[in-house]
């Protein structure tokens, strides 16, 4: 019987992806990020119990950005820093190898 051989993470995404670096892996870490970050922005927004219009309301911004903001469209760091703050939470974003970042 054939052994089966166990690839990492990693390894599956350094052969189909590019390896660290790369354009396009970086590419690829840069959306990840942005769909997570929105994630985030998301999961805070239901569990205060407010609807995206409400967000948007908060944040000075129409339903449909705060539809973009979620799906990590349209992020920067102000933006980031503004929902959550609208949202009177405090936040802290891990840039891994970067630092860390203190939104509010």
């Amino acid at each position: 019987m054939k052994e089966l051989k166990f690839y990492t993470l990693d390894e599956i995404k350094d052969k189909h992806i590019g390896k660290i670096g790369t354009p396009e892996r970086d590419e690829y870490e840069a959306e990840l990020q942005s769909y997570l970050i929105g994630e985030a922005i998301k999961r805070a927004r239901e569990a205060k119990q407010l609807t995206q219009e409400q967000l948007g309301e908060l944040m000075g911004v129409q339903k449909a950005q705060v539809s973009k903001i979620e799906s990590g469209r349209n992020l920067t760091f102000a933006t980031i820093r503004r929902a959550f703050k609208a949202m009177n939470i405090n936040a802290t974003l891990d840039m891994g190898q970067y630092g860390t970042v203190v939104l509010w």
